[in-house]
C-alpha cells in the first residue's frame, strides 16, 4: 500500500497528469486524491501543491479541452 501512495503522491505532484488519469489507474477520486495528499505531505507542502493544482487546467482533462479549444479558435480569428 505504501509504494501506491507514493507513487499517486507522484502522479499528484506531475503537472501532466490529470486526477481524471489517476481515477482510471487507481480508482480514486480527486477528493479522495486530495484526503492522501494531505494526510502523506506536511502541513506546508500541502498548502503549496493546493495552490498549484486548484488553478491549473491540465489538472482537469474537461478544462484542458475547453481551454485548447479556445487557443485554437484565437489563432484563426
Amino acid at each position: 500500500m505504501e509504494s501506491s501512495t507514493d507513487n499517486i503522491i507522484k502522479l499528484s505532484w506531475s503537472d501532466k497528469i490529470s486526477f481524471e488519469k489517476i481515477k482510471r489507474i487507481y480508482g480514486l477520486s480527486e477528493s479522495e486524491v486530495i484526503k492522501i495528499m494531505r494526510k502523506n505531505l506536511k502541513s506546508k507542502s500541502f498548502k503549496v501543491w493546493r495552490e498549484r493544482v486548484s488553478g491549473r487546467t491540465r489538472k482537469h482533462e474537461k478544462k484542458r479541452i475547453l481551454s485548447t479549444k479556445s487557443e485554437k479558435i484565437e489563432e484563426y480569428v
